[in-house]
């Protein structure tokens, strides 16, 4: 006896791979589709793309109050603004040195009165140089005190890395020596050897020792220091034994160096930690 009829449905089959069209897949061929959809829009979305944010631009927000609060909270940046343009000015409309003149230096021009005197006097310029020479001396004892007595290799790591990067720099260009040098054989170097002009290592160096002096709070040393970096600084004027460029760079050079320096130690013990 036949019972009734009783239809079994058959459990669906597990399809993981989408059927394929030319020995692709379904779904890279949807992906290709909709690359090259992409493809085709891409210089239409990129305007589009462009003039939103352009819309968005933050300079488009800005309110009088917000132009006044700049000049208010931020007077440093206003000013060097306000120097680029000026300065800007003076360059585009300056007359160029000729190859056949002389360099112009205004700090040979501010010391002028003092060459004069240091020119009729070589005794006292020969005094004045001794001294910075001793000054020069003090620089160095102190940079090396700070590593090979206290353990403190900052100021010696900065001084070597100053004075790699000046040997570099002052042997690429090669200024001539400018006119009316009064040279000293009681001068660093000592001798009237030859020596680069860019840029000034006496300064630079005084300076890594006052930035040492001073994150070991030696104020009084380190002012003391300042103070004889200026002196030296306007020696050197007057004597003509720098171009005012050199005393100038020799500054951030020296705060340059140490900051670098100082990042190196940074380094070393972040690399010792982790080991």
């Amino acid at each position: 006896m036949n019972g009734p009829n009783t239809r079994h449905r058959s459990a669906p089959k597990n399809n993981p791979t989408p059927p394929s069209v030319n020995g692709h897949t379904r779904n890279s061929v949807i992906k290709k589709d909709t690359d090259s959809s992409h493809m085709k829009r891409s210089p239409s979305s990129s305007a589009k793309n462009f003039c939103c944010s352009l819309g968005n631009a933050h300079f488009l927000k800005w309110r009088a109050e917000d132009l006044w609060g700049v000049a208010l909270h931020h007077p440093l940046p206003c000013a060097f603004a306000a120097s680029l343009l000026f300065f800007m000015v003076v360059e585009y409309t300056l007359r160029m040195i000729p190859p056949t003149a002389p360099p112009f230096d205004l700090g040979f021009i501010v010391t002028k009165t003092l060459h004069q005197l240091l020119e009729s006097r070589p005794a006292l310029n020969t005094i004045l140089a001794g001294l910075n020479t001793i000054f020069v001396g003090m620089q160095t004892s102190y940079i090396l005190w700070t590593w090979l007595m206290e353990g403190r290799p900052r100021a010696t790591i900065s001084a070597l890395f100053m004075f790699t990067c000046r040997g570099i720099l002052g042997y690429a260009t090669q200024l001539p020596l400018p006119e009316g040098f009064l040279g000293s054989g009681a001068d660093f170097p000592v001798g009237n050897v030859s020596f680069f002009l860019f840029y000034s290592g006496h300064v630079a160096a005084s300076i890594i020792a006052s930035l040492d002096m001073k994150r070991m709070q030696r104020w009084e040393l380190a002012y003391t220091f300042d103070i004889l970096n200026i002196l030296q600084v306007i020696r050197l004027l007057s004597t003509r034994g720098h171009y005012t460029i050199d005393l100038a760079v020799g500054i951030g050079a020296g705060i340059l160096f140490d900051s670098l320096a100082g990042k190196y130690e940074d380094s070393k013990k972040r690399s010792v930690v982790s080991h």
